[in-house]
């Protein structure tokens, strides 16, 4: 049956607002961030170089195409400070994904086999934290792991340590920092899968004499991976990128993307290397979004959607 062209209208007239919001707050911004990273620093304002002279012309054109280079992506490439910051940068958000995932797995589980009169209280349990200003958690994490801090003070009562711990300022206290501000985002997604498996897959397992261990690990696990995935990709994509909790729970010699790109951009003033830096950044999480969206269509198509 042929759709009217009223419907057709009204179908791409719904469509319009999110292309215009992704291309007014994303598509702009990256296409002005791509065009200062190719610029050269300079003193002036703005600080860097070329700036389109629109009163030139296609003369003015010309010069400012010209004037465009690569370079601060050479020297991306050259400088070790670099390839450094982006190792660190994935290696603590991949370990911090992983240890997501390990915790987050077996809360969503909880959370999925639970009365359902309990449910909206524990989901609300977890988006407790949110009600929170994100820094002022952060900050809250410096009471609880400097030397004389809550951790110390408890471990010392209890006899567990004879002397405080280092643990803030360390890598430990980055992953601490990074676990716990987005295990919401780890868990909610995987609950929402686990919560809408259909629960005769379970009860037909059990039947054939699977024991509640071998189900999970051979029913549960296996149809929730989607959910895996885009909770990983919802934590790993941000993490990459990360500033605040690295630079308030890190040492000063932790290098990661989010603390190299403030420095160049507040204290270097250096616009084009730290827009290349965001491009780079940029870069990084096309992957792990790809992995999402696709996520997203096999978790639709699981559950009979087109």
């Amino acid at each position: 049956m042929t759709r009217p062209r009223s419907g057709r209208g009204f179908a791409r007239l719904v469509r319009l607002p999110p292309f215009a919001w992704l291309s007014v707050f994303f598509l702009v911004p990256f296409a002005i961030t791509l065009k200062i990273s190719l610029s050269e620093p300079a003193t002036a304002i703005p600080p860097y170089l070329p700036v389109l002279d629109w009163r030139a012309g296609l003369e003015g054109w010309s010069s400012f195409l010209e004037a465009l280079d690569f370079d601060n992506y050479a020297t991306l490439y050259a400088d070790p400070l670099y390839r450094d910051a982006a190792l660190g940068s994935l290696t603590y958000a991949a370990v911090a994904s992983l240890i997501l995932v390990a915790l987050g797995i077996p809360l969503a589980y909880a959370l999925a086999r639970s009365p359902a009169r309990w449910q909206p209280l524990l989901v609300a349990l977890v988006v407790v934290p949110f009600w929170t200003s994100f820094l002022i958690r952060i900050y809250a994490w410096i009471a609880i792991l400097k030397p004389e801090g809550l951790l110390n003070l408890v471990l010392l009562r209890l006899g567990l340590i004879a002397e405080p711990l280092t643990i803030l300022n360390t890598d430990a206290a980055i992953l601490i920092g990074l676990v716990y501000a987005y295990l919401p985002f780890m868990v909610l997604p995987l609950y929402a899968v686990m919560n809408r498996l259909d629960p005769t897959l379970r009860e037909a397992a059990a039947d054939l004499g699977a024991s509640p261990t071998r189900v999970f690990w051979s029913v549960t696990l296996p149809l929730s991976l989607p959910g895996i995935l885009a909770g990983a990709g919802l934590c790993f994509i941000p993490m990459v990128g990360e500033f605040v909790i690295p630079d308030l729970l890190g040492g000063s010699e932790t290098l990661m993307l989010g603390r190299v790109l403030w420095t160049e951009f507040f204290s270097n003033r250096d616009w084009p290397l730290a827009s290349a830096v965001a491009v780079l950044i940029l870069g990084i999480v096309i992957g792990p979004v790809v992995l999402f969206r696709d996520s997203l269509r096999a978790g639709k198509t699981e559950d009979g959607r087109p």
